[in-house]
């Protein structure tokens, strides 16, 4: 269980006021009610942090997880058992309060018979398009179906013969009979029930007529006996019908719904649509795509439950809707990560080097520090050799003023080493790229030795050839490269990808402790950033998802200087 104390928002404090006021018998009954039809995302995050947060804040409260599984079309137990490992994964558990909105289709059946009963629901005959035009629109009200005043008994049978099965899809509805004239279009006559000639993954072929969203949520919340109905503002407008369906029903519980702003991040894509187009048209590796903000692909990337409660503590809960940069939620993982991932060092783009005066054999097993943050992460060994990689960007062979790293006649220090000199530099005949240097050392300005005291400008990483593993990185930049929200809505959203997203660099050499890294493993990659090894990884291919970078002072003068 997640043991962060949560910081007072509104939600926290109209909670403890009805506590307080002894409303809803001082009980405090939460839920976090996904539909199984896609996987989570880090805007579920923050209303499952919030829901279950605030149920364990709470002496004596408790949070269910309510699958609201409505929809036999588009449900999957692949997606049941997804949710449910996401929602542990985060830190949290709901122990024996495990419900779904399939177990209740015989009673919200009964419910409906009983607004039947009331003259509150009618069997409507209209065509979707007909039931279109009778709505009217946000400035025009809506005018009556013709079928609207069918008697009691009428309205019982042709229910009843739905549920039987006697009617196609389309065929008939139950519809509210609220008021066709309301300014709250959801008023007007909403649907409660539709005629579906399709299997549920639960409850198999017993039901060919399903009930509508509006209807089975505020249901549901009741029967489980829900004191505070917490969702997003997009269902705002819906409230006064949930508040009409429970009070029509006649429910022992009146739940209480309480909206605040979801969650949206600059340059992700948050629409659980969108995400289940990119993965059917297979623009993405899948719904654990790194580059997808869903918590299946955050996991996969490198992030870790922590900076997820972190960053949903920190943004806060509020009413209005905003837009969160993306880089604040990279500020909490990098904050976690620091704290927590062991360092190595990996080349990415390997320049060979030759330490002329190093001995030939000779292998040194040198101190490197695991994690400076943590002193009890210890120390390993790392081999130095003759023959080392270090990065193709820590050497210029005609160096501008600012770059301090290595260069003909330039010193730099090796990370946990020595201080090396460029004396040459070997190219291709053909291409004339740099493909060796040659460098010799200073025996006497080993690190950590007491002469060793000697300053350079620069310390580089550094692996030794003969001792590394070859990888492959996955480096990850954002998925869009406009903010979707300024897309204009006639336009193809999927053309605004950016198709620099992934960047896969192979023939990546890391140091020798990385051989048998486990999937899911986070490391810091010396002066490179935060990365984890990805499920894709085995002894004989290693791979490594960059999770997030590291801040890099010279990244940004030179791309100034390039500018310029």
């Amino acid at each position: 269980m997640a043991e962060e104390t949560s910081a007072s928002n509104f939600i926290r404090d109209l909670v403890a006021a009805d506590r307080a006021a002894g409303k809803h018998g001082g009980r405090v009954v939460t839920r976090f009610p996904p539909e199984p039809n896609g996987y989570l995302h880090i805007g579920h995050a923050k209303s499952i942090c919030l829901n279950f947060g605030l149920a364990q804040d709470t002496p004596g409260g408790i949070c269910h997880l309510r699958f609201d599984d409505t929809n036999p079309t588009t449900e999957d137990p692949e997606y049941v058992q997804a949710i449910q490992d996401d929602v542990r994964w985060l830190g949290f558990d709901w122990q024996d309060r495990l419900f779904f909105a399939s177990d209740y289709f015989e009673r919200l059946y009964e419910f409906a018979e009983t607004l039947i009963r009331k003259g509150a629901a009618y069997v409507d005959s209209l065509t979707a398009e007909e039931m279109r035009l009778y709505r009217g629109t946000l400035t025009e009200p809506g005018k009556n179906s013709p079928h609207r005043d069918r008697s009691v008994e009428e309205n019982l049978d042709l229910f009843r013969r739905m549920r039987a099965g006697e009617f196609p899809d389309g065929t008939h509805v139950l519809r509210a009979k609220i008021d066709m004239a309301s300014p709250n279009i959801n008023l007007r006559d909403p649907v409660l029930y539709r005629i579906r000639h399709a299997a549920h993954y639960r409850t198999g072929t017993a039901w060919c007529i399903y009930p509508a969203y509006d209807f089975a949520h505020p249901l549901s919340d009741a029967i489980e006996g829900i004191t505070h109905s917490i969702c997003t503002l997009e269902f705002e407008d819906h409230r006064p019908l949930y508040d009409w369906v429970v009070a029509q029903a006649g429910t022992a519980h009146r739940p209480q719904q309480i909206e605040f702003a979801r969650l949206n991040i600059s340059y992700a894509v948050m629409s659980k649509r969108k995400l289940l187009e990119l993965v059917e048209k297979k623009l993405v590796a899948g719904w654990d795509d790194p580059r997808l903000p869903t918590i299946k692909g955050l996991r996969r990337r490198g992030y870790t439950p922590e900076a997820i409660r972190a960053f949903c503590e920190h943004i806060g809960v509020a009413k209005r809707d905003a837009v969160v940069e993306m880089q604040l939620l990279e500020h909490f993982i990098r904050e976690d990560l620091n704290k927590r991932s062991l360092r190595v060092m990996a080349v990415l783009k390997p320049l060979k080097i030759v330490i002329d005066n190093y001995p030939e054999g000779t292998v040194e097993e040198l101190d490197a520090v695991n994690n400076p943050e943590d002193a009890s992460a210890g120390m390993r060994k790392v081999p130095f050799a003759r023959t080392l990689y270090i990065e193709q960007d820590d050497f210029l062979e005609d160096p501008p003023k600012q770059f301090f790293r290595l260069a003909p006649g330039r010193e730099v220090r090796l990370r946990y080493a020595y201080i090396i000199k460029c004396v040459g530099v070997t190219k291709d005949p053909r291409t004339g790229h740099v493909t060796e240097l040659h460098c010799t050392y200073d025996p006497a300005t080993k690190s950590g030795a007491p002469e060793a005291q000697r300053k350079v400008k620069a310390t580089i990483h550094w692996v030794s050839t003969a001792h590394a593993a070859e990888a492959e990185v996955r480096l990850y930049n954002p998925l869009l490269k406009a903010d979707l929200s300024k897309v204009p809505a006639d336009h193809d959203w999927t053309t605004y990808l950016n198709p620099q997203s992934l960047e896969r660099v192979t023939g990546c050499r890391v140091e020798p402790s990385l051989k048998n890294a486990v999937p899911g493993t986070r490391f810091q990659f010396e002066r490179l950033g935060y990365f984890c090894t990805d499920p894709d990884s085995g002894t004989d291919a290693l791979v490594f998802n960059r999770t997030v970078s590291l801040k890099d002072a010279w990244a940004r003068i030179d791309k100034g200087r390039s500018a310029r």
